[in-house]
């Protein structure tokens, strides 16, 4: 598998949001969003190849049960199955990161968290932002996610003004669990995150979603693997 990076940190979103955590961040991504804050796992070819016995050595230096496999776009690559068995047989409580433009079954995973990309991720590039809206958003895969796996849906707000599109989305879907939904401020920095909690945390309260916290942003401010 080529992979990118793995490193051992703290869970910074969604409901397992302060895990300590093994993360394994595989490469390549088909999106372009404009505010994402890995940008160097795009390139398919970035990173290093590694063996499925190899990736599984590394992840146990670390005395953590849980494991986060990310990307990039981790549902995109055809070993994901093999790794998350193998990490799987080792006891491993397993998380897939996901935009969720993809879908694979029967991948022992303990929880799909599933981040739907809005309109607000699109680039300023005329030709990304085509090849971005092409597949930023895919409701038949997302229905699929969350019919088959353990989920949590997380939302990047920008702004106020992105509710009523989480909220489209959400109707298209269907069959949504409202209590596994999650808004999370779109922020690169400690200060932007500080910046625009409140704002989200407001939106939580009107709307009964709950609030991810990006523990990772406010802890080491934007730094590479952590």
């Amino acid at each position: 598998m080529r992979v990118n990076e793995i490193f051992y940190s703290l869970q910074g979103e969604g409901f397992l949001t302060g895990a300590p955590s093994v993360f394994i961040r595989l490469s390549g991504c088909p999106l372009y969003c404009r505010w994402c804050d890995t940008k160097y796992a795009w390139d398919q070819t970035a990173g290093a190849h590694y063996s499925i016995e190899k990736i599984e050595q590394i992840v146990q230096q670390w005395p953590s049960k849980s494991v986060v496999i990310t990307g990039g776009e981790p549902m995109i690559n055809s070993d994901l199955i093999l790794l998350a068995q193998t990490l799987k047989a080792s006891g491993k409580h397993i998380t897939i990161e996901t935009a969720g433009i993809a879908f694979i079954s029967d991948i022992p995973c303990d929880l799909m968290s599933i981040s739907p990309k809005l309109s607000n991720s699109t680039p300023t590039d005329p030709e990304l932002a085509a090849i971005h809206e092409d597949s930023r958003l895919d409701v038949a895969v997302l229905r699929e996610l969350i019919d088959n796996y353990e989920y949590q849906l997380k939302f990047v707000v920008d702004s106020e003004a992105d509710l009523p599109e989480i909220q489209q989305t959400l109707e298209k879907i269907g069959n949504v669990d409202s209590q596994k939904v999650m808004l999370m401020p779109q922020a690169a920095t400690r200060d932007e995150l500080l910046a625009k909690s409140p704002m989200v945390a407001e939106l939580c309260k009107c709307t009964g979603f709950t609030f991810c916290q990006r523990l990772q942003i406010l802890l080491y401010d934007g730094q590479r693997a952590k």
